[in-house]
């Protein structure tokens, strides 16, 4: 490699980083806005209230110029007038932590990428679903607007992100099984799936899978990702609980039931999909 190859890496290098601390420094803010925020906190609350862990992305929890929006923010706000209980919103980036804050009586609730899948329901209860999803490859376009992999079946030997703790870990492990090659898994303990979004979007990693709604989302911003590939089917996206809490899961389904049968909910559904 030449002097001049080596400039470019570095200033490339150089300009990945500021663009992820950029990133971080983001998160961070909004996180504050989020904690001074009405119904929004980072602390357990009181018995009177529902705690609810919700996952910090375009899609479920997100602020812009300090005002709260996303589908399952909106959507539980809606559910929180139903219900006459007082929900406290409590944003979240790794699922890992958090399933461990749900199964110790931190939060009673958790919004996040965690579908409904038969192994997962051994350790869980789960709500009706909020709206529908699956998962999908995160990669670059070329120049020409193409795209490496085109099927599962390009993702033998190769290494794909996932956030840690994610239920993805399993399905890409059958996927591999599928195509009777190995699939490498690296699981980051730190980001989010926003985050692994972008350091695909900026070249640091090659691939990465996420939910399909938070994709889209951050797509609109980087046209040069593509999403087109599907690694899962359709899954429901509920809201989880602890094992144990049958009755606040039959309360929820009926508060659930309630709001979608609302006019209120065809606009959210309009605005977000």
């Amino acid at each position: 490699m030449n002097m001049r190859q080596n400039t470019t890496l570095k200033k490339g290098n150089i300009a990945l980083y500021i663009v992820l601390i950029i990133a971080v420094i983001s998160i961070m803010v909004s996180l504050k806005h989020c904690a001074a925020s009405p119904h929004v906190a980072t602390e357990k609350s009181g018995n009177d209230t529902i705690n609810i862990a919700i996952e910090y992305s375009p899609l479920s929890l997100y602020t812009y110029d300090d005002t709260l929006g996303g589908f399952s923010y909106d959507f539980m706000r809606m559910v929180e007038n139903v219900s006459r209980h007082k929900f406290v919103f409590h944003p979240i980036v790794t699922l890992e932590s958090t399933l461990a804050g749900l199964d110790n009586g931190k939060y009673d609730m958790v919004i996040a990428q965690f579908p409904s899948t038969k192994e997962n329901k051994e350790k869980y209860a789960f709500s009706d679903a909020l709206h529908l999803d699956r998962q999908v490859l995160i990669q670059l376009k070329d120049s020409c607007g193409n795209i490496t992999v085109k099927s599962q079946l390009d993702l033998a030997n190769d290494t794909v992100y996932i956030v840690k703790g994610s239920p993805m870990h399993s399905r890409l492990t059958n996927l591999g099984r599928e195509i009777g090659d190995t699939i490498f898994i690296a699981e980051d303990a730190v980001y989010g799936p926003e985050q692994l979004f972008l350091r695909t979007a900026t070249g640091e990693i090659k691939y990465a899978v996420i939910n399909e709604s938070i994709a889209a989302q951050l797509a609109k911003l980087y046209p040069a990702v593509d999403y087109s590939t599907e690694i899962s089917f359709s899954q429901f996206q509920p809201v989880i609980l602890r094992a144990t809490d049958t009755v606040m899961r039959d309360s929820l389904n009926h508060w659930i039931e309630t709001v979608k049968l609302s006019k209120s909910y065809k606009s959210l559904q309009s605005r977000y999909f």
